[in-house]
């Protein structure tokens, strides 16, 4: 079963701004991911709804991209970015925080589950995955 893939606005500004090089590794994994769904994904992150439901994938060196499954058949490219504490304004987890409306408590244990459930399958948002997309179309406005 495939993945049909969605990219916001944002992902695909972030995307157009990177190197030839990275872009590659991101049409790979894009091709993954609509072909192996959350399998094809690092982790899920962890935090408050709707943060627990988020799934990571780690690119290359601090390169990150951030995915929502709307279903098991349909998934939210939401962010590609560097992972990046010495610049937190275009750090994409600061970014993904200001998406989502809030960060993870700092007493928070961080862990790092797979993406894919015990049963294989995907951590689903459902409506409020486009919900986030549309929210993505905002920051896309303040980052030109």
């Amino acid at each position: 079963m495939s993945t049909k893939i969605f990219r916001t606005p944002r992902a695909d500004q972030q995307i157009r701004s990177r190197p030839k090089s990275d872009q590659k590794r991101i049409v790979a994994f894009m091709r993954d991911l609509e072909a192996n769904g959350c399998a094809a994904l690092s982790y899920r992150l962890t935090g408050a709804d709707p943060l627990e439901k988020l799934c990571d994938k780690h690119l290359s060196g601090r390169l990150r991209a951030i995915v929502a499954f709307e279903s098991q058949q349909a998934a939210w490219l939401l962010l590609v970015a560097d992972h990046d504490d010495s610049d937190p304004e275009f750090n994409v987890y600061t970014e993904l925080y200001r998406l989502v409306g809030h960060e993870p408590v700092p007493s928070e244990k961080r862990t790092k589950p797979p993406c894919c459930g015990t049963d294989g399958k995907a951590p689903i948002l459902d409506r409020a995955a486009e919900d986030l997309a549309l929210k993505a179309i905002e920051i896309r406005k303040t980052r030109r």
